[in-house]
């Protein structure tokens, strides 16, 4: 009796020693997001939980008037908040530039450069997530708000995005 229960310990031990083992991790994309579509209309805007963030990107889908675009929000290696558009400051307007998480960078899926969290939201230097910056936005301990207004002017970054 006493090796049948060791037996089952050892065996349980070893199943949870090696729980995941071979199970493969995913990228995390704008395309697996589980965030839904967030229509912003006039006088509202988007709203991002900021319990929902971490060093992992989170994607969030708009419709603004009916241009589609995607709101990228991370927390980066300081804790710091950061922002930006779904789409490359280089690369936009080819219909491949937006962003996929692979590992710990966003790479672009036009030019293949990748960024780092840290680096999401920062001026422009080129070819990197068009940054959503501190004016352009309001943070609280609770949520990130981003104003229809800003989200409307910003659509025609967004005219050819994911169409090619």
């Amino acid at each position: 009796m006493k090796k049948i229960i060791a037996a089952v310990m050892i065996t349980a031990i070893l199943l949870t020693a090696f729980a995941g083992c071979g199970k493969e991790k995913t990228a995390q994309t704008s395309e697996n997001t589980t965030n839904e579509v967030t229509k912003v209309t006039s006088g509202n805007a988007l709203s991002i939980p900021t319990d929902e963030l971490s060093e992992n990107a989170e994607f969030y889908p708009v419709d603004v008037d009916g241009t589609e675009m995607e709101v990228i929000a991370v927390k980066d290696s300081t804790g710091t908040i950061r922002t930006a558009f779904n789409t490359c400051q280089i690369c936009y307007d080819s219909g491949k530039g937006y962003y996929k998480q692979e590992g710990d960078k966003l790479v672009c899926q036009n030019c293949g450069n990748s960024f780092t969290m840290d680096q999401v939201g920062e001026i422009s230097r080129g070819c990197d997530p068009w940054p959503i910056l501190d004016e352009n936005k309001t943070v609280t301990d609770e949520e990130i708000e981003i104003s229809y207004d800003f989200l409307k002017a910003s659509a025609d970054i967004f005219a050819n995005w994911k169409k090619a």
